[in-house]
């Protein structure tokens, strides 16, 4: 799905649903070169407060990109910039919700101000924030 720049309006929102898998943790690790013992040693993690492994934080918030990107407006988006507090933890085997919605829309630029929302399958934020794009289509 693609929304071009004319189909935007202020409040509008789209949703996607991502699951979170030790598998996606061990790639995002070799990716980012993020080998913290919190995300990937669960005899480590037992220890902390968390009480076992958690995703990498920046792991969660690169399912707004892909959404972004691909999905909502889609193609033709420029990431400009991203605005990000982790709020709760994420664990492996959580489902996770990326809701986009539109916050301001400048016409002459070209560029849209989003809130960037990720919650948990108990309707919990473990992300919020704010993006800036600009969208050429």
């Amino acid at each position: 799905m693609a929304v071009s720049f004319d189909e935007l309006y202020i409040g509008q929102e789209y949703k996607k649903v991502f699951n979170v898998t030790e598998q996606k943790g061990q790639v995002f690790a070799e990716v980012s070169e993020d080998y913290n013992l919190l995300h990937l040693d669960e005899e480590y993690a037992k220890n902390t407060m968390f009480k076992g492994r958690i995703a990498h934080g920046m792991l969660v918030a690169s399912f707004i990109s892909g959404v972004l990107g691909n999905d909502f407006p889609g193609y033709g988006t420029i990431y400009l910039g991203q605005e990000l507090q982790f709020v709760r933890p994420v664990h492996y085997g959580d489902e996770i919700s990326v809701i986009i919605k539109v916050l301001e829309i400048d016409q002459e630029s070209r560029k849209i101000k989003l809130s960037t929302l990720c919650q948990n399958q108990f309707g919990k934020n473990v992300i919020e924030g704010y993006a800036q794009i600009l969208k050429k289509e």
